[in-house]
């Protein structure tokens, strides 16, 4: 019998949660590092260029989310070889895209110096990032495929296996790369690549090697290019790409609504909103464990399963959001002087401390929706909440930056958390309605 109590959650939970734990720490080292070497432009350089290739990368997040969907609920089903065929699909479409991204990335990094007004050094140096990480492609976006398939399995150890060692070996790398050979920014960009290749090669042998205990690793091609299959995945995929590549847009806005400003409060900004990614992550552990849950509940069409899972998901991300808030409270200053040595832009960041101090606990409720829309694969209803949110936290940021400035930008962002909750709030209903007579109440 599947469970769904609150232990439950926290045994699928808690591997989520120290290895997404590791996810933001890469971003808080990167800039560590790059924020003690006495250049601000280091530091501005390696937050807009790792912004940016966020929004590149995990515009395909679809690849980990929709695998969560459709995985769990074949598992629910109990089949085995279409779990095997909605990895095989999705590897060949990385393959695909990897090699678009590689043909394009002069047209990417030309059309993102237009966009962002950097100095000359600053611009210097945001090239040489993006000269080096462009070709990390390929190994992070398998990784999101085989993080996604165990998620859906609800082996939330090895997904959490997978994502620790690429952010350890990630972080190791940077700072050897940085501090031991003087790479500086090439550092943190090399250490990235050569993780992200290093982890995908090894977990994607050690995934073929599992799903061979449970059914053939052959590839069927007409299986594999079933019309039908292809269609549903290629809609899926399509609604939750236009979901994130409008997430990842809103903090590549938030980034470019600080170079505005000045290249100061990007740096300040830099700071706090590595450490919002950071309890964003693990609040994630909630929503990651969910997905696979609600998906197994659709699948095996219990609708006490999941309002159960609701329930309890929410209750444990509420309760850990406000504890990481209270935590921020206390140990916000003794974080930002860890993470530079610039007295300007550690008085900056602290001034506008308050609104890191809020956020963990105003997202946690959005972030749990996530989960528990992607674990359904009702991709629609996220996409359509995303587009509205999107769109009045662009005229909400566009006129509170005019008159309050940075606390404008804050301001923003914590509004346009609190519209991706209530959005998906009201297309909850949908979901239910998907559980039909023979539902065991």
């Amino acid at each position: 019998m599947q469970q769904s109590s609150i232990s439950y959650i926290l045994k699928l939970s808690i591997p989520i949660f120290f290895a997404n734990l590791a996810i933001p720490l890469v971003g808080i080292i990167d800039t560590a590092l790059m924020g003690n070497l006495g250049n601000l432009s280091y530091l501005t350089a390696t937050s807009i260029a790792a912004n940016l290739f966020s929004m590149l990368f995990w515009s395909f997040g679809f690849l980990r989310m929709g695998t969560v969907g459709m995985v769990s609920q074949a598992l629910g089903r109990n089949s085995y070889p279409e779990i095997l065929n909605i990895v095989l699909r999705n590897l060949l479409f990385v393959l695909i895209v990897s090699i678009l991204i590689f043909i394009s990335q002069i047209f990417i990094l030309n059309l993102s110096l237009k966009i962002f007004n950097l100095s000359e050094l600053t611009k210097e140096f945001y090239i040489q990032y993006f000269k080096i990480r462009i070709y990390s492609a390929p190994g992070e976006l398998t990784l999101y495929i085989i993080t996604g398939l165990f998620v859906g399995l609800q082996k939330t150890k090895i997904s959490s296996l997978v994502v620790g060692c690429f952010s350890i070996l990630n972080i190791f790398l940077s700072i050897l790369l940085v501090t031991k050979f003087d790479l500086n920014i090439k550092g943190v960009a090399y250490g990235t690549l050569f993780s992200a290749l290093i982890t995908s090669l090894i977990f994607l042998i050690y995934t073929f090697n599992y799903l061979n205990k449970f059914t053939a690793i052959k590839i069927n091609l007409i299986n594999l290019f079933n019309l039908k299959k292809m269609k549903d995945i290629f809609n899926i995929n399509f609604d939750i790409f236009i979901r994130t590549i409008l997430l990842t847009f809103s903090f590549l806005w938030f980034t470019y609504l600080g170079t505005q400003i000045g290249e100061d409060y990007v740096a300040a900004n830099a700071i706090l909103i590595n450490l919002v990614f950071l309890s964003a992550f693990i609040l994630d552990a909630y929503a990651f464990s969910t997905e696979g849950m609600v998906g197994y509940s659709l699948g095996k069409k219990d609708l006490k399963l999941f309002k159960t899972i609701i329930k309890n998901s929410f209750l444990l991300s509420s309760l850990t959001g406000l504890l990481i808030s209270i935590i921020y409270f206390f140990i916000n200053e003794n974080v930002i002087n860890l993470m530079s040595d610039i007295e300007n832009i550690r008085k900056l960041s602290s001034s506008y401390v308050i609104w890191l101090i809020l956020l963990p606990f105003i997202a946690s409720f959005c972030y749990q929706f996530d989960g528990i829309f992607i674990g359904c694969s009702q991709t629609k209803e996220l996409r359509n909440a995303m587009i509205f949110s999107v769109f009045c936290y662009l005229l909400i940021s566009i006129t509170l930056t005019k008159y309050l400035f940075n606390t404008g930008v804050w301001i923003s962002l914590c509004l346009f958390m609190i519209l991706r909750g209530l959005s998906l709030f009201y297309y909850l209903d949908k979901i239910y309605q998907r559980f039909d007579s023979k539902i065991n109440t």
